[in-house]
């Protein structure tokens, strides 16, 4: 089921890129676009929402101020925050009131995107049924929201080479470790560390490939 998401932005033009972010990304879709808070908080009381973009800078309210009335509505709506203000106090008060993200403007459809995967993926998560069955579970959903590995890196993994293997994985349906390394300039046996980082973070899946000749070879893909 698509993650439905309401983009709340007073300027006219920015709402409209945001919307066609959103459109751009599988596995969402834009539940509306308002101007306002009063809009936004219509919106919400409305048809269903997953997530909200908001935009903190609104002409009526300020963009926290919805958030205090979701969550003095009992909505457990996840909230990402657009928004030019780098005021750390702005940013404490965000996080009180329970916002999934931070995102500061201007952004890169990259940024933007990695954002929303990375919270489809926490939410998968936390949307699943069952228990944690230790703590090293519990920190990787945080991890996966926070884009951190818990705990930090593993030796021999660096971000930056981290990043390059996923926009590689993000350009094709699914590529193999050796595929990778060709893509990327590296060693069979470095693209496959990296990889098998990532299915630890759950941000990649891994799969027999069949269809060739002895053992199917394994194939990446984002999830």
């Amino acid at each position: 089921m698509s993650i439905r998401v309401l983009v709340v932005e007073d300027e006219p033009l920015i709402a409209e890129a945001h919307k066609a972010y959103v459109e751009r990304l599988p596995g969402f879709t834009v539940a509306g676009v308002v101007h306002t808070a009063q809009d936004a908080m219509a919106a919400l009381r409305g048809a269903p929402v997953d997530l909200v973009l908001l935009d903190l800078n609104l002409p009526d309210r300020h963009g926290l101020d919805v958030c205090r009335a979701l969550r003095a509505a009992g909505s457990g709506t996840d909230v990402l925050a657009v928004t030019s203000a780098r005021d750390l106090a702005m940013v404490r008060a965000a996080v009180a009131l329970g916002v999934t993200h931070y995102l500061l403007k201007p952004f890169t459809f990259a940024a933007f995107r990695d954002k929303l995967e990375r919270y489809a993926q926490y939410r998968e998560q936390v949307l699943a049924a069952g228990e944690v069955a230790a703590q090293h579970e519990v920190d990787r959903v945080f991890a996966t929201l926070r884009g951190t590995a818990p705990g930090g890196l593993p030796k021999g993994v660096d971000e930056a080479s981290l990043d390059r293997v996923l926009a590689v994985l993000r350009d094709s349906p699914g590529l193999s470790a050796t595929e990778v390394a060709a893509r990327t300039g590296t060693s069979r046996v470095t693209a496959r560390r990296y990889l098998e980082h990532l299915v630890e973070l759950g941000r990649v899946v891994r799969e027999p490939r069949y269809g060739g000749p002895g053992r199917p070879e394994l194939e990446y893909r984002p999830r």
